[in-house]
């Protein structure tokens, strides 16, 4: 790979993002790109939507959610979504996403950052246990809310 970086979701690489590719079996444990295009789209203020780069390749897409405000504590800084390419999955996109989403939480001001994940053979949960989210509990479905203490 050669060097990561992010860029804002924008016109030039909207497209991209949208066709991003999930192995099988990951589809159930993480929404569409265009359902966050959507979010991002209601709550402009809070947002945070951004592709990864490979050269001029987009690899990834994460999203997250500054609301110091925000009525439910998981929400103020978190993770809503992030997808990773199944041709880049395991060669460090999704550490660097999260890293990248982490230092511009810690930049605003956050102590920790958030992200909800099911369970599930095909599940997010080994990956947010490696980048050193830790489980703090459960929403009233039953998925898990880890943390990452910044």
């Amino acid at each position: 790979m050669a060097e990561l970086r992010l860029e804002e979701l924008s016109a030039s690489n909207i497209v991209a993002a949208n066709t991003l590719t999930l192995k099988p079996g990951q589809e159930q444990f993480v929404a569409p790109v265009s359902h966050s295009i959507a979010e991002a789209y209601v709550n402009p203020t809070t947002a945070w939507p951004r592709v990864v780069l490979d050269g001029d390749e987009v690899v990834g897409f994460i999203m997250g959610n500054f609301d110091p405000d925000a009525e439910q504590e998981e929400f103020r800084s978190c993770i809503w979504r992030i997808n990773v390419d199944a041709g880049a999955q395991g060669q460090g996109v999704g550490r660097f996403a999260v890293h990248a989403l982490a230092d511009e939480a810690r930049n605003r001001g956050f102590e920790r950052v958030t992200v909800i994940w099911e369970s599930g053979d095909a599940g997010p949960e080994a990956f947010f246990l490696r980048v050193g989210f830790q489980p703090i509990g459960e929403t009233q479905y039953g998925e898990t809310i880890g943390a990452i203490a910044l």
